[in-house]
């Protein structure tokens, strides 16, 4: 039935019209409103994805490259404390490796709170740089410590690392808040995928200078007269080349786009604030922790500190206690000799170059599929030369670059799906574990695989949603506190699995595989939430 007569008939456009002009502030304040609430954020729909000029992507490298490799050495002065652990034997038991580590972890993911909002405030540049300094500083100071430690106080060893460790991670969090809150201005949602791929290659390289480049240093660092191995250069070296990029990043680092002499552009993300709004460090993590979405990647990435750790910490300690495995294994520290050394990694690199400019006569498939080549050729040499470092260091790349591969081209630049697909492979590698762990020649190789197939999807899932994710959810304004709320449920993951399997594994190793099975199995449900999950402003824009 009408009920509306004649008359509300001839105003319908006249209404419609008037509604079509208060729809912008009926939008404004509905967005105003929502805040954190859902997939669809506080966002005005951002602009359509237009390609940079030359000139933008060439800068954007050098901002990008040097901070990558900046990060790379964060790691390397983090994880050394596990190469200094098997150096020391017994000198550190696992109860202490796993105490100091379980500490300067816990440290690490509570410092986002005060890190991540002040990185907000501060700016990603001034961020990255504390990070650098604090952690060169840091990491010297722990040199020196071990070195009058092991040389006649072997007392105060346990004590002064357990404090100055927890110190180096304090100002290590400012990097991963920092590496984020720079590349939110940088990159477009739509390329962050691939970024997730940068993303995954620094973890990955981080983790071989750490494993591997720290083993390498310790073998020419030698013994002293008294016999006596020179552990203390696993912390010096790393400290060392901290300071110098320290250097070079006060130069080239740049927060956006418009401080490098390039134009500031609409990324197309969600926002926690916008532009204009000024909101507190605690209300911005409020907010944070009552997104449903961002909550539920926090409690992923929980699991995923849990299970990252798990493989990558223990295993190379596992090999060494229960297989014995001599040192030149592949599984420990490597042997370059296996792939013909220096010459094996020009012709390896040769090989790649000569793919990869191959490629740039081609296009579609053909091109991205010689890219691919081009970069597995190049990785050769370190799955069966670059030992533990060398295997994680593959698993990275090929971990992070698929994330965001699959990603952006199957999933429509969701991060949901392509973890879930990683977390269902751990939850597969951990039940495999179980049956493994006996010390036979048929289980190295099998448990080898297992480890590099959850290394691959632990590292892939961790940057697809600490690197990636939190940009696309959390925008540039508040892109430093989201990726540290998030980064600190990573850590507080690592500190409980430190903690645990350092207890654990000194009474059985049979728990190492039972203790991550569970939160592989909790992380593939929650991915389950988020399976659909995009930002407000990519659903409205229509990039």
């Amino acid at each position: 039935m009408d009920r509306e007569g004649p008359r509300g008939r001839r105003d319908r456009p006249l209404r419609r019209r008037r509604a079509r002009a208060a729809a912008p502030g009926a939008r404004a304040r509905g967005e105003r409103g929502a805040g954190l609430s859902g997939a669809s954020t506080s966002a005005p729909a951002g602009a359509p994805f237009v390609p940079h000029s030359d000139a933008y992507r060439l800068r954007r490298f050098w901002n990008w490259f040097p901070m990558g490799f900046a990060y790379a050495l964060l790691y390397m002065g983090r994880y050394n404390l596990t190469v200094a652990k098997n150096a020391l034997g017994e000198q550190l038991t696992k109860d202490e490796f796993g105490e100091i580590f379980g500490v300067g972890t816990f440290v690490y993911g509570l410092a986002f709170i005060i890190n991540g909002p002040l990185t907000d405030r501060i700016g990603g540049r001034k961020a990255m740089l504390v990070a650098l300094l604090g952690a060169g500083v840091v990491n010297l100071a722990l040199g020196l410590h071990l070195e009058r430690a092991l040389s006649g106080d072997p007392g105060s060893l346990y004590t002064g690392v357990l404090v100055l460790y927890a110190a180096n991670m304090y100002f290590q969090s400012f990097a991963a808040v920092a590496i984020v809150k720079v590349n939110a201005a940088w990159f477009h949602i739509r390329e962050r995928g691939g970024f997730s791929g940068i993303f995954g290659t620094m973890i990955a390289s981080g983790i071989f200078l750490a494993f591997t480049g720290n083993e390498w240093i310790l073998a020419r660092a030698g013994t002293t007269e008294a016999g006596l191995a020179r552990t203390w250069w696993a912390f010096l070296a790393p400290a060392l080349l901290l300071l110098a990029m320290f250097a070079v990043e006060l130069f080239l680092l740049r927060d956006q786009p418009s401080h490098a002499g390039q134009q500031d552009f609409d990324t197309g993300e969600g926002r926690v604030s916008g532009d204009a709004e000024q909101v507190s460090g605690l209300r911005l993590i409020g907010r944070i922790l009552t997104h449903p979405i961002l909550l539920t990647v926090a409690f992923i990435e929980f699991c995923t500190g849990v299970l990252r750790q798990a493989v990558m910490n223990w295993f190379p300690i596992y090999a060494k206690e229960v297989w014995e495995l001599p040192s030149n294994h592949a599984l420990r520290k490597g042997n370059w000799g296996a792939v013909g050394g220096g010459t094996g990694l020009l012709i390896a690199f040769g090989v790649g170059l000569g793919l990869f400019l191959l490629s740039r006569k081609m296009s579609g498939r053909a091109r991205g599929s010689l890219i691919a080549l081009a970069g597995l050729a190049c990785l050769v040499p370190f799955a069966f030369g670059g030992g533990w470092g060398g295997l994680l260091f593959v698993a990275g790349v090929i971990g992070g670059n698929v994330a965001g591969w699959c990603s952006d081209l199957f999933f429509h630049s969701r991060r949901g799906p392509t973890v879930a697909l990683f977390y269902g492979l751990c939850v597969l590698g951990a039940v495999g574990l179980y049956f493994t762990l006996s010390p036979t020649p048929d289980n190295v190789g099998a448990m080898a695989a297992l480890m590099f197939v959850m290394s691959i999807a632990v590292i892939g899932s961790h940057g697809l949603l600490s690197g990636t994710a939190t940009m696309d959810f959390g925008g540039r304004k508040a892109a430093g506190t989201a990726v540290g709320v998030i980064d600190g449920f990573v850590y507080l993951g690592t500190g409980l699995q430190a903690v645990c399997l350092g207890e654990l594994t000194t009474r059985d190793w049979s728990y190492w595989p039972l203790f991550m099975l569970p939160f592989a199995v909790i992380g593939f449900l929650l991915c389950l939430r988020i399976w659909h999950a995009m930002p407000g402003a990519v659903r409205k824009g229509g990039h």
